[in-house]
């Protein structure tokens, strides 16, 4: 007889792992069996709660997404300043949280994933217009026009640096990464300010 409330725990645990195992290999070829060993079940478990691995890998996709999108939601609490907001924004992109390693190779896996795979190519689509829209949003009242483009380079930039990160060609931090991406918001905006 199953314990009732289990499945959400249980859930949860598939996913932890999928994403602590993707890390692991830096590939989405890991097997359910490796994944549900990792959550401390049986594959046969695993299949039940989602019925096949690209399911799984989408599950994981989701809940990296939710939490970055919290991650953010709660930086911008508060915050007035159009500038803050945009550095706030860049802040939860190479959080603690957001920039582990097994994150990382997470998000470039599901890059791939997306090529694809439509539902997967379909949260990465939501993931980018919500970072364009916050960051345009900000962007517009401080540098008018050039707004959409700079928002799409500051994307670039945090893409860049997240497959540089995934390769492991540098050992990047977060608080490195945010300086850097900060340097070019900060160079954008003051453009608007020469005469």
């Amino acid at each position: 007889m199953p314990k009732i409330g289990m499945e959400p725990i249980r859930r949860r645990a598939l996913v932890d792992a999928a994403i602590a195992e993707i890390g692991r290999t830096g590939t989405l070829d890991v097997t359910v069996s490796q994944i549900a060993r990792k959550a401390g079940m049986s594959s046969a478990l695993a299949h039940h709660y989602f019925g096949s691995k690209d399911q799984m890998f989408l599950s994981a996709m989701r809940a990296v997404l939710n939490s970055f999108g919290t991650e953010v939601c709660s930086s911008l609490r508060g915050l007035a300043g159009h500038k803050e907001r945009i550095l706030a924004v860049i802040g939860a992109c190479f959080s603690e949280q957001n920039f582990r390693p097994e994150v990382v190779a997470a998000w470039l896996n599901f890059y791939v994933l997306a090529q694809t795979s439509p539902e997967a190519r379909r949260l990465l689509t939501v993931y980018y217009r919500r970072l364009n829209s916050n960051l345009v949003h900000d962007l517009r009242p401080l540098i008018g026009t050039r707004a959409p483009g700079t928002a799409r380079a500051i994307a670039a930039l945090i893409d860049g640096l997240y497959i540089r990160q995934a390769l492991r060609e540098e050992n990047l931090t977060g608080a490195a990464s945010v300086a850097l991406v900060s340097s070019y918001v900060e160079s954008a905006l003051s453009q608007e300010a020469r005469p």
